[in-house]
């Protein structure tokens, strides 16, 4: 889970450029439009819909914004109709690449996706190619500062939770089974404890090590991908250090 925590320092400081770019309020919105449509639009009974509302607010989204998306979503008025998908990929160095896209128009999303991996010497590659080097978890974060550890613990473990880690300065970051997410969020909050996020997540069990050459290349085609619209997230099979990102 240490690189989970790296590359959420990582995500903060790239979701402040994409502030600057612009694109930021447009992936916020999205998420929320997927909340939604797949919950129901009441975020009092929606947890992934509250999460999505809240981190908007953190990131400034007018509020006008966040309910016309919350309306699209409930199907209460007209809007795109998002799809949740994922893609696979072999970057530089043979790093995989797992990205998730929320896509109005699967043709315009693969032709982008295509492009950034031909661009940075790798390939859009078919589904499974890649998929077996990850696994799918739930994540979910709680402030070190709302409980100590025992109390975490066993709120996590009662609802069905796989194992707590503390490695983190700043939140207990909570592992479970994909099917468990929500129970054990739920637990979690039953027991007074703050959910500060709560995702499904893709770990890597098989690592890729590339020359220190194709290190830049990798953080690059990431880039690439994050600043495209339809991305809502990109997975590797790579740990990137601080420094890497400082140099690359």
């Amino acid at each position: 889970m240490a690189g989970h925590s790296k590359w959420k320092n990582i995500r903060i400081r790239k979701g402040k450029q994409d502030a600057i770019r612009g694109n930021l309020f447009t992936k916020l919105a999205r998420e929320i439009i997927v909340a939604a449509k797949m919950g129901g639009g009441d975020p009092n009974t929606n947890l992934r819909l509250r999460l999505a509302i809240d981190k908007a607010k953190e990131n400034s989204l007018p509020k006008d914004n966040i309910e016309r998306a919350i309306a699209k979503g409930s199907g209460n008025s007209d809007g795109d109709n998002y799809e949740e998908l994922t893609y696979e990929g072999v970057g530089p160095g043979g790093v995989a690449f797992m990205v998730e896209v929320y896509s109005d128009n699967r043709n315009r999303t693969v032709s982008e996706l295509r492009h950034a991996f031909n661009k940075a010497g790798g390939s859009l590659t078919e589904n499974g190619s890649v998929a077996w080097q990850f696994r799918q978890c739930g994540i979910i974060e709680v402030p070190r500062d709302v409980a100590d550890e025992d109390t975490v613990t066993m709120a996590a473990l009662e609802g069905g939770a796989d194992d707590v880690k503390t490695d983190d300065e700043d939140v207990y970051v909570i592992e479970t089974p994909v099917e468990n997410l929500h129970k054990c969020a739920q637990a979690l909050k039953e027991a007074g404890l703050e959910v500060k996020e709560c995702q499904l997540t893709r770990l890597a069990t098989n690592h890729a090590t590339p020359d220190d050459a194709d290190v830049p290349k990798v953080i690059r085609l990431m880039d690439a991908l994050e600043d495209l619209d339809d991305v809502r997230q990109t997975y590797i099979n790579f740990d990137i250090t601080e420094e890497m990102m400082a140099e690359a």
